[in-house]
């Protein structure tokens, strides 16, 4: 499922080879059966702002985005755990299940970290992602409520994968929009356990 990988690729840190490919991955947004039109518009958007300026532009965004508090992060065991050690634990887990599947990481991120999750799902079945989704869809509408109130075209992506999951998006009506630090939005964490019922390893993967 190229569509995931796409996500993957636009929460991730921008280089100047993904940057290259936006006109590739605008492509497989447009024509992707698993975006409807009231999702791909904004994604189209947020694609349009990552190739925006240059380099070091796209970079200090996103840097300043996503670096600055724990309210935005992309590692999803953060927002349960904090830096406790039962991170230590959920880590381990998540690691045996993507093992069982073959999927060797091959960065230094950590397992948690959402496009590595994403990745991992691109080579999944559809059943199995959207039951991952759904099992972290509160720590997913976390992030994106924190997104909208900093009026972020990121929150595109996330909102995305909740109707994906078949959750509703987040009412961006609804959302105050803040200038206040990002760690002002810790608040707003959930305190639920992640992946609690991911599929058994050993699904058939995605075409």
């Amino acid at each position: 499922m190229l569509i995931f990988k796409v996500f993957s690729a636009l929460l991730s840190y921008p280089t100047s080879e993904m940057r290259q490919a936006l006109p590739e991955i605008a492509e497989i947004v447009r024509t992707s059966r698993l975006v409807g039109k009231h999702e791909r518009d904004p994604l189209l958007g947020l694609i349009d702002e990552i190739g925006q300026g240059d380099l070091l532009a796209a970079e200090e965004r996103y840097v300043d985005l996503f670096d600055r508090g724990r309210a935005l992060s992309l590692h999803l065991f953060e927002h349960l755990h904090g830096d406790g050690r039962d991170r230590g634990a959920a880590m381990v887990e998540l690691k045996a299940l993507y093992a069982g599947a073959g999927f060797e990481l091959s960065t230094s991120e950590l397992p948690d970290y959402l496009p590595v999750v994403l990745e991992y799902l691109s080579r999944r079945d559809m059943a199995e992602a959207r039951d991952m989704l759904v099992d972290c869809a509160h720590i997913l509408g976390s992030i994106a409520r924190s997104l909208i109130a900093r009026r972020s075209r990121y929150a595109a992506v996330i909102q995305a994968l909740l109707v994906i999951a078949g959750e509703k998006p987040v009412d961006a009506t609804a959302v105050k929009p803040v200038r206040e630090p990002t760690e002002a939005l810790d608040r707003d964490w959930a305190e639920r356990p992640a992946f609690a019922d991911a599929a058994a390893p050993g699904s058939s993967p995605a075409t």
